[in-house]
């Protein structure tokens, strides 16, 4: 990306955004709600025109190459009533834009090496993502974590070159978010997938990162976290006072960042329904 801009229902969300992203990277995008965050991706993949700058997606322009992309976007967690398995639910991501219900006998019997290469990939992505042990369950009898993890192996399922992840963690508990973040960081180096994962707390996911963009009050912040981490430079971009600590293992704390920057209205054209 390069000196971006994006407007959504004729308001400028935000400008000037300028950001590299390498195969193996795992990058946040941060902000308070209403900065843009989803609007950068919907960039990425086309979905939202930009209105200044450049933006280069896998070697091409911005919605040209998206077969390369995996994307989770912004969701509430299934119902326990929902009865699909999560194996299929996995398996969307290979046939889900096929009409109907897939058949398995007669889907062997008319492709037999496409049906053994695609059971295959199934079983390997659902390994990648540890949910070996709950992929048969019924995905609405399936933890919050344990969704997130089956969800991710849809996205990943037809080996993307970049996935794009909309607030995974999102009601997620603690021991969760560690674990998804941790999954994500290991993807990304195993497989040399570049994600980029929106979230509004860095904290869960600070140690794993190795980059990250903020997004607030219309401009943009990026860089490597000991950079870009500091209170000097968050306070100047959100407009209030934001602390950076360390605790005893040296690991960085910030302290302050608002849900709700000053100046931004307290929900995002782009955020999908309410949570």
């Amino acid at each position: 990306m390069r000196g971006i801009a994006a407007a959504v229902g004729g308001r400028q969300v935000w400008s000037d955004v300028s950001l590299d992203v390498e195969p193996g990277q795992f990058v946040a995008v941060l902000g308070p709600n209403g900065a843009g965050k989803s609007t950068l991706l919907k960039a990425i993949l086309g979905l939202t025109p930009i209105t200044a700058g450049t933006v280069e997606v896998l070697g091409g322009r911005a919605g040209r190459r998206n077969a390369g992309i995996g994307y989770l976007p912004q969701r509430r967690a299934f119902d326990a009533s929902v009865r699909i398995r999560g194996l299929d639910i996995v398996r969307l991501g290979l046939d889900g834009a096929r009409w109907g219900i897939p058949v398995p006998l007669l889907s062997r019997s008319i492709a037999p090496q496409r049906y053994a290469a695609a059971r295959q990939r199934l079983r390997e992505v659902i390994e990648l993502v540890g949910a070996s042990a709950y992929a048969h369950r019924p995905i609405g009898q399936c933890s919050g974590g344990e969704q997130q993890r089956l969800l991710i192996a849809q996205a990943l399922v037809r080996r993307p070159r970049l996935l794009l992840l909309d607030e995974p963690l999102d009601s997620l508990d603690v021991p969760s978010q560690a674990g998804i973040s941790a999954l994500i960081r290991d993807i990304c180096r195993q497989e040399k997938v570049a994600v980029m994962m929106v979230a509004h707390d860095v904290n869960p996911i600070l140690p794993y990162l190795d980059r990250l963009l903020y997004l607030a009050r219309g401009t943009a912040l990026s860089g490597p976290p000991e950079e870009v981490i500091t209170g000097e430079k968050l306070s100047a971009l959100y407009g209030i006072r934001i602390e950076v600590l360390r605790d005893s293992t040296g690991r960085l704390v910030v302290v302050g960042q608002p849900d709700i920057a000053a100046g931004h209205a307290p929900t995002e054209p782009d955020a999908g329904p309410p949570r």
